[in-house]
């Protein structure tokens, strides 16, 4: 399996773009996420990526981050969603707003997506509950300050992830671990 492609960007059409690595150019499909974070044309890539083997075809999937990746790989082992969509899914929102529609069961986010209707979404609510999430890393409430640890604590606490994102936003957004454990368990108590 492909895992990794690391040469020069030597086409963009989106949703498509060709890494030249030593004279081979690999055609290669990015989410809408990846596709506006590539550099210009002849300069270097790097990629992560699935490779997809159908009966009639063999394509490669390419993501900026493992967080996006293992989002593509949980989306399309769902019944109904195959790459096309999981690409559609991950190109109209990012890793951690699936995460937090997932947590917070928000079908009506999903169905903004181009591709999703209402049955879809509902299946990959059920499917995606408690894969995505701080188990895999793919998701922090607020990156970079408290939130994430309060979030995990409630979690570890035996917190739901809907209880524990219920808590969080009560909380104000420069709270300190401590404090902020202290508020959310008041809250989540009332």
């Amino acid at each position: 399996m492909i895992g990794k492609l690391t040469g020069i960007l030597s086409d963009k059409n989106p949703p498509e773009v060709v890494i030249d690595c030593h004279g081979v150019g690999y055609e290669v499909n990015v989410p809408m996420s990846t596709f506006y974070n590539l550099p210009a044309l002849g300069e270097k890539v790097s990629l992560l990526t699935h490779l997809v083997v159908r009966e009639d075809a063999q394509i490669l999937y390419g993501f900026s981050g493992p967080a996006e990746r293992e989002a593509f790989r949980l989306l399309i082992k769902i019944s109904g969603v195959g790459p096309r969509t999981a690409l559609g899914v991950l190109s109209g929102m990012s890793v951690a707003d699936l995460a937090q529609a997932v947590t917070l069961q928000e079908a009506g986010r999903l169905v903004k997506v181009p591709g999703i209707g209402k049955k879809i979404a509902e299946r990959l609510l059920l499917e995606l509950k408690g894969k995505l999430g701080g188990d895999i890393g793919l998701f922090t409430v607020h990156a970079g300050d408290a939130h994430g640890d309060i979030q995990q604590a409630l979690l570890a606490l035996g917190y739901n992830d809907k209880e524990a994102a219920a808590a969080l936003k009560i909380l104000p957004a420069d709270v300190g671990v401590s404090e902020g454990i202290k508020l959310a368990l008041k809250a989540l108590t009332k």
